[in-house]
């Protein structure tokens, strides 16, 4: 039988489902001060990390070098940086990337970073929790991506680290995964509401490690410690086998006790095929992206299952052989233009994005800089986040005003039986659509979402919030699900018809 009732979105909810605007915070908790030192940039980076620990310790002692890296870890975000983000760049949410070393000494037991070294990460963690608890008081969200594996580092992350053959060593993966255990434990049991989801990285593709072997390992530990919190993983290389194995995870049943998965994917347009176009092709391929979603979207009860997508990494870089293709005077244009085609295939196809830097190292031009792209434009926020407070009240109160009649003329269109159980299933699922999408909306304004924020929020990760309501309602084995489906993506379609809200996100 089908609840009648549903309980609002939490704070949770909304910080988890909500569209993620945000950008990649850099390397800091991976990468200590000497990245910051004009020795590394003349070294091109082929000191790494440990190395790096090791000559501090030599050269000062532990005392000296824990201050040193704890000083710089404090400083990853500053008051002014997050005001900026916030105020600025309109971000509800950040990337974080770390290692297993970003943990603490016990987490570096049998690597290379044991014994003195680890205990320069003693205070490391409980740095970035604070950091994170800051982040929330100014209700910015927080991806914590958990990148390095012992043996191994992010290639994508521009760091210098060696890539080792992790893939052959169990207990390399077996670390890893008490990593990710760890993680969300201390999510769930020190109740962290802005971590908005735990990524579990991995720079291999499905073929070369048995990738799903460890997903699968990952995701039972999650599942059992924290069911609610969204785990995102990375695409391997091969976006659709991603997106298949993500929905076989998401499946639709009783108890629906599992972590939503959804899948990060990095979008760049630097290499390959687009080395040969010119900058106005690329841009025109933008629109074009992603489309291994529409078949595997907007059927989650026929499907049975979900899958939303998320863009970990993204820049408004070409390559120098692309922009050799016109002339220079048309270069920022040409980058504002690709930026801003960028931004709305993110907002209308996936839950969120994250510009590749805000703090840089190891990049150069103003393409990979997310303040430059913010000031010039390129990188606008989402329209939905820019309305003033008083402004958002304001369309909530029409919206209440218009529900009835919005309601009963969709009702008319859909069926001329009302007496039918389709139709009270759709008139259910209508009614919380149209009450999820405005408690979304207004939780900046109504100081639901800390932070004194302009601007409304957007449910992002769509068929994943449709998947959970399916559940909260216990539509699981309704025969009229898809009818109560269909009203509930369509409440939520009128409710930001209403408030003047693109609805191309809603799928």
């Amino acid at each position: 039988m089908t609840k009648q009732t549903c309980t609002p979105p939490t704070v949770e909810d909304i910080f988890r489902y909500r569209y993620q605007h945000g950008t990649n915070i850099g390397s800091m908790f991976i990468h200590g001060p000497w990245l910051n030192h004009d020795a590394s940039k003349n070294d091109s980076g082929t000191f790494k990390e440990l190395e790096e620990v090791q000559r501090s310790l030599r050269a000062r002692g532990l005392e000296e070098t824990r201050s040193e890296w704890e000083a710089h870890w404090r400083t990853a975000l500053t008051d002014d940086d997050l005001l900026w983000l916030k105020d600025t760049a309109r971000c509800n949410s950040i990337r974080i990337p770390i290692g297993f070393f970003t943990l603490g000494p016990v987490f570096c037991a049998g690597t290379d970073f044991g014994g003195e070294p680890s205990e320069v990460y003693v205070n490391c963690w409980n740095i970035l929790k604070r950091l994170i608890e800051k982040c929330y008081r100014h209700g910015i969200g927080v991806l914590i991506d958990f990148q390095t594996i012992p043996g191994s580092i992010d290639q994508n992350s521009r760091s210098d680290f060696g890539n080792a053959d992790f893939c052959a060593s169990e207990r390399n993966w077996a670390m890893a995964t008490d990593c990710v255990a760890f993680i969300v434990q201390e999510v769930t049991f020190h109740a962290m509401s802005g971590v908005i989801g735990v990524q579990i990285s991995c720079e291999t593709d499905w073929n070369t490690c048995d990738l799903r072997k460890w997903y699968d390992e990952v995701l039972e530990i999650t599942s059992c410690v924290n069911p609610p919190l969204p785990i995102y993983i990375s695409d391997g290389s091969n976006f659709a086998e991603a997106l298949d194995y993500a929905m076989l995870k998401n499946r639709l049943q009783v108890p629906m006790g599992r972590s939503p998965i959804v899948v990060d994917t990095h979008m760049y347009y630097t290499t390959g095929t687009y080395r040969q176009m010119d900058p106005e092709a690329i841009i025109s391929r933008v629109h074009n992206t992603l489309a291994e979603l529409p078949t595997r979207q907007g059927m989650v009860s026929s499907q049975r299952t979900a899958v939303d997508a998320y863009i970990g990494q993204y820049s408004c870089a070409m390559d120098t052989q692309t922009w050799d293709c016109v002339d220079p005077s048309k270069r920022p244009t040409l980058v504002q233009a690709f930026g801003q085609a960028q931004s709305r295939q993110w907002a209308s196809k996936t839950c969120g994005s994250a510009f590749v830097g805000y703090k840089l190292h190891r990049m150069t031009g103003d393409e990979w800089s997310f303040q430059r792209q913010v000031s010039t434009g390129a990188i606008p926020p989402p329209l939905w986040l820019t309305v003033p407070r008083a402004q958002v009240l304001s369309k909530i109160g029409q919206a209440e005003i218009h529900r009835s009649p919005s309601r009963e003329t969709t009702l008319s269109q859909y069926s001329s039986s009302p007496d039918t159980q389709k139709y009270h299933q759709y008139r259910l699922g209508w009614d919380l659509g149209f009450s999820d999408a405005l408690s979304f909306f207004g939780a900046l304004a109504r100081d639901v979402i800390p932070g004194g924020w302009d601007g409304g929020e957007k449910i992002g990760a769509m068929e994943l919030w449709v998947r959970k309501r399916i559940a909260d309602t216990e539509q699981l084995n309704e025969d009229y699900a898809a009818d109560w489906e269909c009203g509930f993506r369509k409440g939520i379609s009128d409710f930001y018809g209403l408030v003047g809200i693109s609805t191309d996100s809603t799928h």
